[in-house]
């Protein structure tokens, strides 16, 4: 069933009733699975994602991860995503040999490779895993938000937060309208139906590290698009530091008592 933008103009409310620079409800946990060197749980709407992170790690090798090729020198970034047969609504079980599971893998150790200061650790590999639970949109980012409070928890230093988010037009590239408005933080429905994009940035700066897009629009319409998506991850980045805030105060307090 095509998707129905009729309201976005005129009520200036999408289907699940937010406005069009609105982020859906985040959730974010950090050392969730106390065996791991790093772990974390992250919601972006009905989009949920489990990372953990092993290491840096002496002479560790993943096999038919994603890899960042920094060298001997610097530690290497590899990153390994499982999406669960039952998150999507087609119930459809991706093996490892997916095109697209491998690109998210690629792109998320890439981003991590410039992110992290690996040069503190040679001859060493960083192992990031991720279990896809539930699909809803956002896939990448909420892969790359959740690995870096993995990354976070497991005291490997970045230089700063790499928080991600989506953004995306009213209006599909068939219809080529050229007055379409932006939207932030889309849906798996949406992301069905609309152009978008994912953005990454570095903190709460707008220093781009990752931009993907998948689909077709107009040039026009990118800018907007990519202004919305940064000030997305400001909002983002925000609610990640609050999450690690809390858990260091409740570490603070169990130290106390």
């Amino acid at each position: 069933m095509p998707l129905d933008t009729s309201t976005y103009s005129l009520a200036l409310l999408r289907l699940d009733g937010r406005r069009w620079n609105e982020l859906r409800r985040m959730h974010a946990q950090i050392s969730t699975q106390p065996t791991a060197d790093g772990s974390s749980y992250l919601e972006m709407g009905n989009t949920k994602v489990v990372c953990t992170v092993a290491g840096p790690a002496e002479g560790r090798r993943a096999a038919g991860g994603g890899g960042g090729s920094s060298g001997d020198a610097n530690a290497t970034v590899q990153v390994e995503i499982g999406i669960a047969g039952f998150s999507g609504v087609d119930r459809k079980r991706r093996g490892k040999g997916d095109k697209r599971t491998s690109e998210m893998q690629m792109t998320i150790a890439n981003a991590f490779s410039n992110t992290l200061f690996t040069n503190l650790y040679p001859h060493s590999t960083i192992l990031i895993t991720l279990h896809v639970l539930s699909q809803d949109g956002s896939i990448l980012a909420a892969c790359l938000n959740a690995a870096t409070l993995a990354l976070i928890d497991a005291g490997v230093p970045m230089s700063d937060y790499l928080v991600a988010c989506t953004s995306g037009s009213t209006s599909s590239y068939s219809s080529n309208d050229e007055a379409a408005d932006p939207l932030l933080d889309l849906n798996g429905t949406e992301e069905l139906e609309l152009p978008f994009l994912t953005v990454g940035t570095l903190g709460a700066g707008e220093k781009v590290s990752v931009l993907v897009m998948e689909s077709r629009v107009q040039a026009t319409r990118l800018e907007g698009m990519l202004a919305v998506g940064v000030d997305g991850c400001k909002q983002v980045k925000e609610i990640l530091d609050q999450a690690v805030r809390r858990h260091g105060k409740r570490i603070l307090e169990s130290v106390k008592t």
